[in-house]
């Protein structure tokens, strides 16, 4: 049989996209495996959102290519789909991000030594299309396609296009077929779900009521939103937050504390946006976990507007921040300013990092002595060693013999930089 892997590597979305792949190809007879010195043909599904991404990429390519000049190579995702020119890709099949339902056809041409290329864009995937999930217990379902923003420094929107979404009624259906093949977390994933459906006449607020509807034991974990579109469905938002399906975590992009940076950036809020939308959320939902992106060095930011970054996280103190130095990404406006001289981004990525650790610690203590419920969605790095998800999303380790899907009440007895540390009260197998 002939094999194949996927290398994927960005969001949720594009995993979700590999999952789909693998699931029409080994429909059409194909062989997953996991190791790429013996599958016959690879599969790089990629991400062009920042340029150490697409450089590893591109690095990780001609290293195979040279070990292994006779394997098919596919090449699928983001940056195909945005820099369809590229001459490092002339030679090779290539499939965007709105054609994965096309896999087989791109497989079968490449490897009668066909170069084709699908990046269409007419187009949205079927969400019914088969899975190899890569996580049996995780079911990550897109919601939408696309967003609404014009970014400076973003160049996913070339790979993405403006929002599309799914009909509820379709999104619906695919949850139910995620329970029914034993998933235990629900993650909602889009380029931005907080404009989800308002090119259909919804919103997300809509989307979740009719989602908690469905019976079964599971948890509802939505991904990123902007800030920008949030007044338009915040009250309802926090209504459907405190929906026990729903996880309390609330990942709200920053990007930077100073209102003339985030004008630079094309970014559609104020600061006091996101403080606001913070305090409120925390009022409602006191547990919650925030979550929140910030973009250090960008080419127009000034010293001033960097401490002020550093005041709004000491001030909404998150308990994540995905820390981000500018690259410029070719073909965005971002790429045409004078960027900041190395090691003053190297300074500030230090220090806001350094900064982060502190908050993630304080906000970790917090939870010291807490019981209640996780469900495992994960293995430990070390044997017996288990990571599960509390209601707030927060990762708790445990040891012991268990496996994906089990619950369990724990109480935490020790706390880290990054997790929780939990002793198993009682174990729930849920069949």
């Amino acid at each position: 049989m002939t094999t194949f892997t996927i290398l994927t590597s960005g969001c949720a979305h594009n995993f979700s996209d590999s999952e789909q792949m693998a699931g029409l190809l080994k429909e059409a007879k194909f062989d997953l495996i996991q190791d790429v010195e013996t599958a016959d043909i690879i599969i790089f599904n990629t991400c062009t959102v920042k340029s150490p991404s697409e450089s590893a990429f591109f690095t990780n390519l001609e290293k195979i290519k040279t070990q292994h000049p006779y394997k098919t190579i596919v090449i699928a995702g983001c940056i195909p789909q945005a820099d369809p020119l590229n001459p490092k890709l002339k030679d090779y099949c290539l499939l965007g991000t709105r054609q994965i339902h096309k896999i087989v056809e791109v497989v079968e041409e490449a490897l009668n030594n066909n170069v084709v290329r699908l990046l269409e864009t007419g187009e949205m995937p079927p969400l019914n299309l088969p899975r190899v999930r890569r996580n049996p217990v995780v079911g990550v379902i897109p919601i939408s396609l696309g967003c609404l923003g014009a970014c400076t420094f973003c160049k996913t929107k070339s790979a993405r296009f403006t929002l599309q979404s799914y009909p509820i009624a379709d999104i619906k259906r695919e949850v139910e077929h995620a329970l029914n093949d034993g998933v235990r977390e629900i993650w909602l994933t889009s380029q931005d779900t907080f404009c989800y459906g308002f090119d259909l006449g919804t919103d997300l607020v809509a989307l979740l009521k009719e989602l908690v509807t469905v019976s079964g034991e599971y948890m509802i974990r939505i991904g990123m939103g902007n800030p920008d579109h949030l007044p338009k469905i915040k009250q309802g938002l926090l209504e459907i937050y405190q929906h026990p399906k729903i996880f309390k975590f609330l990942h709200l992009p920053l990007q930077a504390g100073h209102d003339e940076t985030l004008k630079e950036m094309k970014r559609r809020y104020a600061v006091e946006d996101f403080v606001s939308a913070v305090q409120e959320f925390r009022a409602e939902i006191p547990e919650i976990t925030i979550m929140t992106d910030i973009i250090v060095g960008y080419p127009t930011e000034t010293d001033e507007e960097y401490q002020a970054t550093i005041e709004v996280m000491r001030k909404t103190t998150p308990a994540c921040i995905n820390i981000s130095r500018f690259w410029p990404r070719p073909g965005t406006k971002a790429a045409k300013l004078e960027p900041l001289p190395g090691e003053i981004v190297n300074h500030r990525s230090k220090t806001l990092t350094a900064i982060f650790q502190n908050i993630s610690q304080m906000q970790n203590e917090r939870w010291q002595g807490w019981e209640g419920k996780i469900i495992i969605d994960e293995k430990g790095t070390q044997e017996n060693q288990w990571i599960g998800r509390n209601f707030a999303y927060k990762p708790v380790l445990v040891d012991g013999n268990f496996k994906l899907g089990d619950r369990l009440d724990v109480k935490i007895i020790k706390t880290t930089t990054f997790d929780l540390r939990g002793e198993v009260i009682r174990r729930e197998v849920i069949r």
